[in-house]
C-alpha cells in the first residue's frame, strides 16, 4: 500500500518570512519547495517547505487582514533521527524549550522555539 500525499499542512505566519525559510531549512532540514513573492518587497505570499521524511509546512508573511496568517503556532514533526535534528537545530540558534527525552509511550523527542516564537517539537512517535 502506498502512502497518500499529505493533506494536512500546518500554516505559520512570520514577520520576516524569507529569514524564517532560511532558518527552517538550515536548522531543521526542511527543503524549499515553493515560494510565491508577495506584493511588497521581502514579503512572501505563500511558501511550502517539504519535510524529507514526508509532509511539510506552509508559511507566509504575517498579514493582519488574514486571521490564518497572524498567530503563533506549534508543530509536531515525526523524525527517525531526533538527536541529529536537535543538534542541527541548536547549532543554528533554535532555543531549547524541552530537552530530548524518551517517553513512556515509546517516543524520543524535544521541543525548540524558532526566532519568531513558534514551537517545533520533533519526535519519533508517528501517531497511533
Amino acid at each position: 500500500m502506498t502512502t497518500p500525499a499529505p493533506t494536512v499542512w500546518p500554516g505559520l505566519a512570520y514577520t520576516d518570512a524569507p529569514a524564517a525559510i532560511r532558518f527552517l531549512t538550515t536548522a531543521f532540514g526542511f527543503t524549499e519547495t515553493l515560494v510565491v513573492p508577495g506584493e511588497a518587497d521581502g514579503e512572501v505570499a505563500h511558501a511550502e517547505l517539504g519535510w524529507p521524511e514526508g509532509g511539510g509546512v506552509m508559511l507566509g508573511t504575517t498579514r493582519d487582514s488574514e486571521v490564518c496568517w497572524s498567530a503563533h503556532g506549534s508543530v509536531y514533526v515525526v523524525t527517525a533521527t531526533p538527536d541529529e535534528v536537535l543538534a542541527r537545530a541548536t547549532a543554528a540558534g533554535a532555543e531549547l524549550v524541552r530537552d530530548i527525552a524518551d517517553t513512556d509511550y515509546g517516543s524520543r523527542g524535544f521541543t525548540v522555539r524558532d526566532p519568531e516564537g513558534h514551537l517545533w517539537s520533533f519526535g519519533s512517535y508517528p501517531g497511533a
